[in-house]
């Protein structure tokens, strides 16, 4: 890792190396880790306290396996290898993710906003692929451990990383950034999340703007541009943001859209100068968005259309996150990593979508203040919407969505997700024998926050 001796670590993080078997302070880590399941020859490991595992009970292990040395708040007493010796060990983490990031020559894009992130980040990193050796975010990888992680796995063979940043209080976005220093950074939209902490969406849109701080001065803003608050954002260090959205008063823009069914979303991309067809594999207006900033960025590194549409047209849906399975009986729309009210609504957008009969099964979306029960109700407003044939509401929240569900079809609540899983497929399965006459399988829509556990509903619904 470039410049990763254990002179420089120790200075990045403030520590006190100890060179105990003689090992020269230039030699260079081979990879900083904090999971001792991970060490490698050379590799530098960072002992840190979870809640249930300390780091530090692996010290000897993994300098036994060969790590170069290890960081540490506790010096063990068996002690057998170099240590590094600091008050913090996540502290510790995250300055020496700064210190390497200064000796990385690559373009960052980080990828923040309430809703859409890692969708958004999958296609940046898609249409970059095209042109670039491209690094990006791992899973959800995204808070103050996760970012100073894929910091580290970024390597000199890389062009570009595509970052995506995730927080839930103020000025954790500032310290994200000042790891980060983003060249790009694109903020999806302000939504109504971690409002426990944010309180408003004027309290969102503050703390998402923290990533500007430590941006490249010369780099880029990519805004959502169909987003009131973030239309409000008129300079970012001298400069005007580039706005992207369906509505074609911003700088890059979408029209002709046509959803086909459940399969794929087709439009046209345009720019002051241009405009080309794209084919977008998944459903539903808010990749046709997520799609958009994508071009932006790769524009602004300058890739053809070509290569452009050819990254669009490549990506994968992501676990969790709007993910169609086909199973035996039924489409299920995995989208149970995560939700708020906004993504919610999508989330029925897309349900609409569905040629067949269709199942909403809604769960808690937690962190959202002191409006959280008068948030859910409006969800249930809008169920509506997608016109389902049966709707199943889980969750002491969920209560809220049910009561105001207003839907032609059947509506069921369950107080916990144990009595819901019970009876789930023997409601699924009547939704099924009502639709012999339908060629096309019933859709059923999976979405709550990632606390509910709805994957188990998911595995449940594919061995059904």
């Amino acid at each position: 890792m470039k410049n990763l001796t254990l002179e420089n670590i120790a200075k990045a993080c403030g520590g006190k190396l100890f060179l105990v078997n003689g090992d020269d302070a230039e030699k260079e880590a081979s990879n900083i880790i904090i999971d001792s399941r991970k060490c490698e020859e050379d590799c530098v490991f960072i002992a840190t306290k979870g809640e249930r595992v300390d780091g530090h009970t692996f010290i000897k292990q993994v300098l036994e396996k060969g790590a170069l040395a290890a960081i540490c708040e506790n010096v063990p007493d068996d002690i057998c290898g170099n240590y590094i010796q600091v008050e913090d060990s996540f502290k510790a983490l995250k300055d020496i993710a700064e210190f390497y990031r200064m000796q990385l020559d690559v373009k960052i894009v980080g990828i923040a906003g309430s809703v859409g992130k890692t969708s958004t980040k999958e296609m940046v990193a898609s249409v970059l692929k095209e042109k670039y050796s491209v690094q990006k975010t791992k899973g959800n990888f995204n808070n103050e451990v996760g970012v100073p992680l894929t910091i580290f796995s970024i390597n000199e063979s890389h062009d570009v990383a595509v970052v995506e940043m995730g927080i839930s209080d103020f000025n954790e976005m500032s310290r994200l950034s000042k790891i980060v220093k983003p060249d790009i950074c694109v903020i999806t939209n302000i939504g109504p999340c971690h409002l426990e902490n944010l309180k408003d969406l004027d309290g969102v849109l503050k703390a998402k703007s923290e990533i500007f701080e430590s941006m490249n001065k010369r780099g880029f803003a990519v805004l959502n541009g169909d987003d009131e608050k973030l239309r409000t954002i008129k300079r970012v260090n001298d400069k005007t943001p580039i706005y992207y959205g369906l509505d074609d008063k911003n700088d890059i823009y979408a029209k002709d859209i046509e959803s086909k069914s459940m399969l794929f979303t087709t439009c046209k991309i345009c720019t002051t100068d241009s405009c080309f067809d794209v084919c977008i594999p998944l459903p539903g207006k808010h990749h046709v968005l997520n799609a958009l900033a994508a071009a932006k960025v790769g524009l602004l590194l300058n890739m053809s259309e070509d290569e452009i549409k050819a990254g669009i047209e490549s990506v994968k849906s992501t676990e969790g996150r709007s993910n169609i399975i086909e199973t035996n009986k039924h489409y299920v729309i995995d989208d149970c990593y995560n939700a708020n009210p906004k993504s919610m609504k999508a989330a029925l957008d897309l349900l609409k979508l569905a040629e067949g009969k269709k199942i909403a099964i809604l769960g808690d979306m937690f962190e959202l203040g002191e409006n959280e029960e008068e948030l859910h109700a409006k969800v249930g407003e809008y169920v509506s919407i997608a016109d389902p044939e049966l709707l199943i509401c889980i969750g002491n929240l969920s209560s809220n969505i049910y009561e105001k569900a207003n839907i032609c079809g059947k509506k069921y609540y369950f107080e916990t997700l144990d009595e819901a899983l019970c009876k789930i497929c023997e409601l699924t399965d009547s939704v099924i024998a009502d639709n012999n006459e339908n060629r096309v399988k019933p859709t059923v829509l999976v979405k709550a926050s990632h606390g509910m556990h709805f994957e188990k509903i998911v595995e449940k619904l594919k061995l059904n």
